[in-house]
């Protein structure tokens, strides 16, 4: 019998993060698909004060929020670490987790998803925040030394997603010409053969957002 669950969605950056965990340290799981438009019982009993996904269920407990069920997975199960041993280094990329979950994520919604006034502002906010990144990532590979970590799995929504949902608008923001060095450590990103096994395919995350902006379109008419 399988001692972990995961509940999740699996074309949600989010789940993804806890699934990388899990693999990275060979960690057998059940995944236990979410639809987030009908919650199942089991979400709502294991995560009552947020009722969202992703959340963790190990030995019967469960663990909410995604980069804490990856620092959980990291402390609990055997295998390579996933957060630096170093405990500068350590503090610096939960540093960053936090920057690109509390700054970076709210800000490309409104850039993306929102409209007029509100959506040119956050476009403007959004290349701000990204230029702090660019500084950041302007001497190295990684946000922690040359080695993919913690940070750099909690800036997957922006490294894999943001450019496919971009595509998925016909809204491009992000360009080469605009942020050179983001675009560089998205390039290594996505492009990296260990990385790429942990990431959904293109296509489907590509054909779902497609399919939300055409709803969306059609609903205004």
């Amino acid at each position: 019998m399988v001692g972990v669950k995961l509940l999740g969605v699996s074309l949600s950056p989010f789940s993804r993060r806890v699934e990388w965990a899990l693999k990275i340290k060979g960690v057998e799981y059940e995944f236990v698909e979410e639809d987030l438009h009908n919650k199942s019982p089991l979400l709502l009993e294991y995560n009552p004060i947020h009722k969202k996904i992703p959340v963790l269920i190990h030995n019967g407990k469960p663990i909410c929020e995604s980069m804490v069920i990856v620092e959980y997975i990291d402390e609990t199960f055997e295998g390579p670490s996933i957060l630096p041993k170093d405990p500068y280094d350590r503090a610096i990329a939960r540093f960053w987790a936090k920057f690109f979950d509390d700054k970076c994520m709210p800000v490309m919604g409104k850039a993306i998803f929102g409209s007029g006034e509100e959506s040119d502002k956050a476009k403007e906010e959004l290349g701000d925040l990204i230029k702090i990144l660019e500084n950041e990532l302007k001497d190295k590979k990684y946000f922690v030394g040359n080695k993919f970590g913690f940070a750099d799995m909690a800036g997957n929504l922006m490294a894999y997603w943001m450019g496919i949902v971009e595509e998925a608008s016909g809204n491009i923001f992000v360009t080469n010409e605009k942020f050179p060095i983001f675009c560089n450590w998205r390039n290594e990103y996505i492009n990296c053969s260990t990385i790429k096994e942990y990431l959904p395919p293109r296509d489907d995350i590509l054909a779902h957002f497609k399919a939300r902006f055409e709803a969306a379109a059609a609903a205004q008419k």
